[in-house]
């Protein structure tokens, strides 16, 4: 009966998200412009140091990197934290409480049908003409099969992240400017903005043991990597795991705990 459920808010969230087709096509130019702007920032770079390698990276890797991590971007955006916000605000949280399924998991399963979508609009698409055009750049092996495991990872610990924020609502009333912060540090300390490899030594050492480098620094390093020991594979792969059950556990504590601040206007 659960897994029923499950199917059926995937399915609602598919057609929820292709409904809504003109804005796919808005964030894909949007993508499109920032990608541009992306390479001429970066091509600037490169060429005003005066080498082809810049903190182990060439050019090419540097705009590989950026590129996937946009799609991948993209493909695990939830706005998790604004649904959460509105239905406190609006007093709607009540009603979902007594919906059969828990909040968290509503939440999450009625978002899983975007990650279809936008995995098949957008970084499907974006993975297959990087590989195209950069001419096996990107290894093609078991790194493929860790990369999926890395991703469904960091699916979680995203997630975990936004709902954690999305719960301080319930205190502030008012999320627009916790939710920007959160973002700005995640792009940040992610890698999603600028490669961990170009961060100063001891702060690139502090990152790689926070949990935002998991969300994707760490699938684009096993994607990407593929010549890498399996050690360091699985030394990834086993921060990602230690974080998504440590925030997953975070995340609903501070949910349970904070269920007793809930106030509805007007109840």
């Amino acid at each position: 009966m659960k897994l029923k459920r499950v199917f059926t808010l995937t399915r609602a969230g598919i057609i929820e998200s292709l409904q809504f087709r003109l804005g796919t096509v808005v964030i894909v130019i949007g993508n499109l412009l920032y990608l541009i702007v992306v390479y001429f920032l970066w091509k600037a770079i490169y060429s005003s140091a005066g080498t082809d390698i810049v903190n182990g990276m060439t050019f090419s890797d540097t705009l590989i990197y950026l590129v996937l991590a946009t799609a991948l971007f993209n493909f695990m955006e939830m706005y998790i934290v604004w649904e959460m916000g509105r239905d406190i605000q609006s007093g709607k949280i009540a009603l979902n409480l007594l919906k059969p399924m828990e909040y968290r998991g509503f939440m999450f399963w009625s978002y899983s049908g975007s990650f279809v979508t936008q995995f098949f609009f957008t970084f499907l698409p974006t993975f297959i003409v990087v590989a195209a055009v950069t001419h096996g750049a990107i290894h093609i092996g078991i790194n493929m099969l860790f990369f999926v495991i890395s991703v469904i990872m960091a699916v979680s610990i995203n997630y975990s992240i936004d709902f954690l924020v999305g719960t301080i609502c319930l205190y502030t009333e008012s999320i627009w400017g916790i939710n920007i912060m959160k973002q700005v540090i995640v792009m940040l300390l992610s890698g999603a903005t600028i490669p961990i490899a170009f961060f100063p030594e001891p702060l690139k050492t502090i990152v790689y043991y926070m949990p935002f480098q998991s969300i994707y620094n760490a699938p684009l390093s096993v994607l990407l990597n593929g010549t890498t020991q399996p050690q360091s594979i699985l030394t990834t792969l086993g921060i990602q795991l230690f974080w998504c059950i440590v925030m997953m556990l975070l995340s609903k504590l501070f949910w349970k705990i904070s269920l007793w601040q809930i106030t509805v206007n007007g109840g």
